[in-house]
């Protein structure tokens, strides 16, 4: 038995390739001016999640398809970038002169208000969203005060990897070895494994333990606030404490779990826009040398369906036997009442 819960995605299962240099476009399609290749959909197509074990379980998976039956991977056959045209469904946006908001793919873990730390696995094949395990148990971030869980809808943009091999030349940090992370500001509570085309507003530096773990700061591009909200100042100007309950949140999360505070580069201040697009940019050209084995895959997952160039591409077949092999969808576990409980920090 499993529940499949139908999304909306532009997905094509032949690969596109274009550029991710400058967004200058027409209606139809972005001019290229860089060599640092994208791939992205020119097909609209419904696909699917389907889960497996038991929520709130160390075996519950949430695998993707697609409406054809066709099992993905949302790390690597997810693009990364939605094309330009205007959708009758996506708010009407404003762009500068003859430029196009270029709008990306999110892949949501972890709704907001929810405890669960729910993240793509990397290192499984077909990289189903799980429910993080330290120490053999299952993890939960703790309740901030005055916050209850997450106070944003979380996830990663699929197709960026933040390589554990590169320096960040400002905060001289490596990557943390997974997708680029993303807090959606938008009205909607999602779902995990719901994917969402957002408007990137700006990103934050934190630094984890050492590692370099950029957040980047977007909104669903359906939310009423979108056309609104062009860049990181606008959010400061129309939402007053909630850029810096991020910051806030982001310090202290890990503390209750006897963990120091994270630090932040550029002093814990927000990046805009244009730095945040580069710095997505850079983690996209390093996970296309990752799915190309040019680069050492550092334990990631790399197996695909649909990633031109990619000595890791897998068959139909395999991707489904993969699936069929994890525990069938049962009842969900029950959750400690401590997972309700306050922190003061």
């Amino acid at each position: 038995m499993f529940i499949m819960r139908p999304l909306l995605l532009r997905y094509s299962l032949s690969c596109c390739v274009t550029s991710f240099g400058s967004f200058s476009a027409s209606r139809n399609k972005l001019v290229t001016q860089s060599v640092a290749h994208l791939y992205y959909l020119r097909k609209t197509m419904h696909y699917q999640t389907e889960e497996r074990g038991h929520p709130n379980s160390p075996d519950y998976r949430i695998y993707f398809k697609t409406s054809e039956g066709k099992y993905i991977s949302p790390f690597h056959d997810i693009p990364l970038i939605v094309e330009t045209e205007q959708d009758n469904d996506v708010p009407a946006k404003k762009p500068k002169k003859n430029e196009v908001e270029v709008l990306f793919n999110m892949v949501v873990e972890v709704p907001r208000w929810s405890n669960a730390k729910m993240e793509i696995a990397t290192k499984e094949l077909l990289n189903p969203i799980k429910q993080d395990v330290k120490k053999g148990k299952l993890r939960y971030v703790a309740n901030i005060f005055p916050h209850k869980g997450y106070i944003w809808n979380y996830g990663a943009l699929p197709q960026t990897w933040e390589d554990p091999n590169h320096t960040d030349k400002e905060t001289t940090c490596c990557g943390d070895n997974d997708p680029i992370d993303v807090c959606d500001i938008g009205t909607q509570v999602c779902f995990p494994g719901q994917v969402i085309q957002v408007k990137v507003l700006g990103i934050l530096a934190m630094i984890d333990e050492g590692e370099m773990d950029w957040k980047v700061i977007a909104i669903n591009a359906k939310d009423p606030d979108a056309k609104n909200l062009n860049n990181i100042e606008d959010v400061f100007k129309s939402r007053p404490g909630h850029l810096e309950a991020t910051v806030d949140w982001f310090r202290k999360y890990k503390v209750p779990d006897g963990k120091p505070e994270n630090q932040f580069g550029f002093n814990g201040q927000f990046k805009d826009k244009a730095f945040a697009v580069e710095i997505i940019k850079s983690t996209h050209e390093h996970w296309r040398a990752l799915v190309q084995k040019q680069i050492n895959s550092a334990g990631i997952e790399c197996k695909n369906i649909s990633c031109c160039e990619s000595p890791f591409k897998c068959s139909d077949e395999e991707a489904r036997h993969v699936v069929q092999s994890a525990p069938a969808f049962g009842s969900a576990h029950p959750v400690s009442p401590d997972t309700d409980k306050w922190h003061f920090v």
